[in-house]
């Protein structure tokens, strides 16, 4: 399951749990897209808040749609615990220019704080 919110217009956020799959990347891409629509740079905040099981398609598909589009992020924040989940972010770090930081749950206000600014 995912849910989405906003800190501010152009930043949105992501609160991930359960399972990662085709239909939750869906729902990220549908949400980055219709902000991209508004303004030609977000920022993008997500946090791992108990994801149980993932599919490795759906990890691709989610890294390759933010590498198409990292010309459009400004900051990225990936708040989790989970090493698996910080490799990705990790990996994204390397395809762009966007300032990405890895959180730990335990600093998710400092994300948050530093996503905002």
């Amino acid at each position: 399951m995912i849910s989405s919110f906003s800190f501010s217009e152009s930043t949105v956020g992501f609160l991930v749990e359960g399972t990662f799959n085709k239909e939750t990347v869906n729902i990220f891409i549908e949400e980055v897209l219709t902000k991209l629509k508004q303004f030609d740079k977000i920022n993008l905040y997500i946090e791992d808040t108990g994801i149980e099981n993932f599919t490795l398609p759906a990890v691709v598909e989610e890294l390759m749609f933010k590498i198409k589009h990292s010309n459009q992020f400004n900051k990225v924040a990936l708040v989790s615990d989970r090493t698996w989940v910080k490799t990705c972010g990790d990996l994204y770090s390397f395809f762009t220019n966007s300032e990405f930081h890895n959180f730990t749950s335990e600093d998710r206000i400092r994300a948050m704080s530093w996503i905002a600014q």
